[in-house]
């Protein structure tokens, strides 16, 4: 994406105002005015790509053979454009950021509120309680987003730190931060480029350029001046700026020399730097929704003081003493165990994805994958193994036609009689860098060369390179697009075997050979069986490399004007398989209501092959598949209407991406991109879910995504999103817990003190429930198994509430079965002139507890039976459960804790009818999923029926 917001944006205008980006992406990190000076700025390879030697040499006042001339100059040109390095600016110390965790959330402000409250009424327990539950949530949020914002230190790490520099007519090795525009440099083999470098000198350079562009080959390098009339005069794209090195990429191959165009922040990466230094963040959708219920609690907790205020001074209270009742009634509405609650949910979620390959680098992030509509995801190495495979092998004399080729198959060795495919396999075999590796038992290399020297076990050929031998290699790179291996064979006879792009290769080739072993001259209708073979290759999908050789003499030097009349032997069909449940995990999202983009940067064919084997419809190509060059002609709106339609994008470029993204959200989705290279960090940071890969994923994409796939496979998202659905599902399940437990609460003690009734229950008895109801009980329903059908279920609107109407009428009549029961205990203790015993208050809160105990078993799950999630699938919730049994039995008949809690003894009668009654709670809920049930009623969990 950054080749989106960066390299193509920063070239060019940026059309929409700011106002128009904040209108598009409503909850979506948006771009400051500062950033938008950042995308107008122009990038100095743009500029210098189109000028020649000369004209760089001119425009940067320098020298091809001597560098700068004087100090003088150095030190002025590095008061202009800085250091070569990237600086933070970070003007908040790590206290201030602390401090200012506590007054941004809106929760933890009405707990700070509701603290100050219990301190100023003397309940200190209490404001002991908040307060820790208040720092131990801040200081983990802190930690988290502290150890999130670790990018900009990634990205340093990919400047070198020396480099080859020619100054003052001599060359030295220095500090590659020293670098100033017109510096001269030299790079070879290994090197880093240390700054953006306008090519002057090359021989055979090719340099890797991955970790920006994304193009996982290395690219030829030379000197030679980019003609802006090929491009219509419109900007040269990145990956074709061929003279141009960016400071970062890896010089592969050759060596060269070049001018220094832009140092620092002046750099493709700086542009990258300061664009991921701009961004901000978004909230996740559970941390908005947080902030809406903090907000709503605030308001019932300002109600629940007027009214009972009110209440009470009409009935005849004092005002100090109301004020004091409505208080502890307005905290004890506050779920102070809820930020905490959520935290160790979301802990744990991410302790389980770390289990199934995905590791969550901000907590909210979790839940927030339960809210993603739509994946914008890579072909290679994501949907598929990245590991490429011969399914095809043509030979024009021993298949004919290439319906009739030879397909090797699983697990299955082949005789080979006919000599050319023997010949076929000999050259895929001998022009072939690939090696095995011991410690890996596996070749490495070349992905292409690896899956030619696997091909030969199937055939049952052995490697033979060790019979030839190599006398000299002209190397493969994307400008000539073949390789050429002079080998003598154990005969003495020399021979030059090519591999390569079969275009190029049937190019080059006068003669083919037979089964027989016999060259033939090529005729043209042998030229169109070939043509036929390669294009049917193409159509499937597969990469097609074609195979020639020719006799030569032993004094000979490969040259470009060797390789003709060459004599072709056979093609390979290759192709980068899917991944075993790529497929599978697709059916599920889209069961979900999941929109899957697959984002390549292979043709049409080549997607729709692999779209078609993994499940995404391409039935009508006009609608769901689109070319990178379209994108560029659509505006926003115009892509924002018909993206929904599109499954594929092919021969898509970096800078597609980020239209792509920004259509996504103009339409109001929730989108997770995944990436790899330093070219999609701001993407990364942009998305709603950023996801880096961690094999093939750079550091920097690592650093600054919210998610990192250990495996690389597009199905570990398919549990992530599984994970966070059922996050936000146990939260729900717990707030309605908790608010049932304080509203029966609230209810019964408002009603008691309105009526002037006893008192029924006593302080140290009410910091017991408060205890059961944020304690091990409560928090034990945060790890309730996912749902196994939760795929099943759409993914939750980004405004919809956490606590919505009927969610609301559920904990209300939850707490009403509570309110009653306990009223119903309460008062047939009560004698006639309204008096209570010891016991009867033990009964009362026996049963208040037990009440607790069974609703939580309720709240497990909101459609499901009790009976059909299992009794014992939540391991913890059941020893919760029977250690918070086991308290309470403790309060009751153990006389230290009857003396503080003021209880006594209970007749095996009195437990019985307290269960009984207590049970009627999780009774009138499970009638309630039965009549669901019954009526086939499948709830929508993130809907807003219960």
């Amino acid at each position: 994406m950054v080749e989106s917001y960066v390299m193509k944006a920063v070239e060019e205008s940026v059309d929409d105002s700011v106002e128009e980006t904040h209108e598009m992406l409503p909850s979506a990190p948006v771009l400051d005015e500062e950033a938008y000076e950042l995308l107008n700025r122009p990038n100095p390879s743009l500029k210098f790509c189109t000028l020649s030697v000369g004209e760089t040499v001119e425009n940067l006042e320098t020298d091809v053979d001597n560098g700068l001339s004087s100090e003088e100059e150095v030190v002025k040109r590095r008061e202009i454009h800085g250091r070569n390095d990237f600086e933070e600016d970070d003007d908040e110390s790590m206290i201030k950021k602390f401090l200012m965790s506590f007054v941004e959330d809106r929760l933890i402000l009405l707990l700070i509120g509701s603290a100050v409250l219990s301190f100023a009424i003397g309940q200190i327990d209490d404001a002991v309680s908040i307060s820790l539950a208040i720092l131990i949530v801040v200081t983990v949020g802190f930690i988290q987003e502290y150890r999130s914002e670790k990018s900009l230190e990634a990205l340093n790490k990919l400047v070198p730190t020396k480099c080859h520099l020619i100054r003052y007519g001599r060359e030295s090795n220095t500090l590659a931060s020293e670098l100033v525009p017109g510096d001269l440099v030299r790079f070879k083999i290994g090197d880093r480029i240390p700054a953006d470098v306008r090519i002057i000198e090359a021989v055979d350079l090719s340099i890797d350029e991955s970790n920006l562009t994304g193009e996982t080959e290395p690219l030829h390098k030379d000197a030679q001046t980019i003609d802006p009339e090929e491009y219509d005069n419109r900007n040269v794209p990145v990956s074709e700026r061929s003279c141009i090195a960016y400071m970062g990429t890896l010089v592969k191959e050759g060596h060269g020399k070049g001018i220094v165009i832009g140092t620092g922040t002046n750099t493709s990466y700086g542009a990258i730097f300061e664009m991921v230094n701009s961004i901000e963040k978004p909230k996740t959708p559970l941390q908005e929704t947080m902030d809406r219920l903090g907000t709503e609690l605030s308001y019932i907790s300002f109600f629940i003081i007027a009214i009972i205020s009110i209440v009470g001074i009409i009935r005849g209270n004092s005002l100090l003493m109301m004020f004091q009742v409505s208080v502890s009634l307005a905290v004890a509405a506050i779920p102070e165990g809820l930020p905490i609650i959520v935290t160790v949910t979301l802990a744990l979620g991410v302790l389980r994805m770390t289990k199934q390959n995905a590791i969550v680098r901000r907590l909210p992030s979790v839940e927030t994958l339960g809210s993603v509509n739509v994946i914008c995801t890579d072909k290679t190495g994501t949907l598929t193994t990245n590991h490429m495979t011969v399914s095809k092998l043509f030979c024009l004399d021993s298949s004919g036609t290439y319906e009739n080729a030879i397909s090797p198959e699983e697990d299955s060795e082949f005789d080979v009689h006919d000599n050319d495919v023997k010949e076929t396999l000999t050259i895929a075999n001998i022009c072939n860098n690939a090696k095995y590796s011991e410690e890996h038992n596996l070749y490495i290399g070349n992905p292409t060369d690896v899956a030619l020297i696997e091909v030969l076990t199937k055939f049952g050929i052995p490697d033979q390179r060790d019979s030839h031998e190599k006398m000299e290699e002209l190397s493969f790179n994307s400008k000539r697009k073949y390789m050429a291996i002079k080998s003598s064979k154990e005969s003495g006879e020399h021979v030059l075997y090519i591999k390569g792009a079969f275009e190029r290769i049937l190019d080059k080739s006068s003669y083919y050979l037979d089964k027989a072993g016999e060259v033939r001259e090529f005729d043209e209708h042998s030229k169109v069986m070939v043509l036929e073979a390669a294009h049917s290759c193409a159509s499937d999908g597969l990469r097609t490399i074609a195979c020639a050789f020719k006799p030569t003499d032993s004094d000979n030097v490969i040259s470009e004007d060797d390789i003709n009349g060459l004599t072709f032997t056979g093609l390979f069909g290759l192709a980068d398989p899917p991944r075993p449940n790529v497929k599978a995990s697709i059916e599920k999202l889209h069961r979900g209501g999941v929109h899957i983009i697959m984002i390549t940067g292979d043709s049409v064919n080549t997607a729709v092959s692999i779209a078609e084997k993994i499940g995404l419809s391409v039935q009508d190509r006009e609608s769901s598949v689109m070319t990178g060059d379209k994108v560029s002609e659509l505006t926003e709106d115009e892509l924002s209407k018909v993206i929904d339609k599109v499954n594929i994008f092919a021969r898509a470029t970096p800078e597609n991406k980020l239209n792509i993204v920004k259509a996504l959200r103009k339409r109001g989705d929730i989108v997770a991109m995944t990436g790899d290279g330093v070219n999609d960090a701001p993407a990364l940071k942009l998305a709603d879910i950023g996801i880096a890969m961690g094999i093939s994923g750079t550091d920097v994409a690592k650093e600054v995504s919210d998610m990192i796939l250990t495996d690389d496979d597009f199905s570990s998202i398919l549990t992530a999103i599984e994970e966070g659905k059922g996050i936000f599902n146990n939260i729900r399940n717990f707030l309605t817990f908790q608010l049932s437990i304080s509203v029966a609460t609230l209810s019964l003690i408002a009603i008691t003190t309105i009526a002037k009734l006893p008192a029924p229950l006593n302080p140290m008895q009410i910091l017991w429930i408060n205890i059961i109801m944020d304690g091990p009980p409560a928090q034990s329903l945060g790890v309730e198994p996912v749902d196994s059908d939760v795929m099943d279920k759409p993914p939750r609107s980004r405004e919809e509430r956490i606590l919505n109407m009927n969610i609301l009428l559920r904990l209300l009549y939850l707490a009403i079965c509570i309110l009653v029961g306990t009223f119903y205990i309460f008062l047939k203790g009560m004698d006639e002139n309204q008096q209570t015993t010891s016991k009867d208050i033990t009964m009362t809160f026996t049963g208040f507890v037990f009440f607790a105990i069974f609703n939580a078993v309720a709240c497990r799950h909101t459609t499901k039976s009790i009976f059909q999630i299992g009794l014992f699938s939540n391991r913890i919730f059941n020893i919760a459960i029977l250690l918070s049994v086991c308290g309470q039995m403790c309060a009751v008949y153990i006389p230290f804790f009857q003396h503080i809690f003021k209880t006594e003894n209970l007749g095996f009668y009195d437990l019985l009818t307290l269960v009984l009654v207590s049970s009627s709670v999780l009774i009138v809920d499970e009638i309630r999923k039965a009549i669901y049930a019954l009526a086939r009623v499948n709830e929508p969990v993130y809907s807003s029926e219960v």
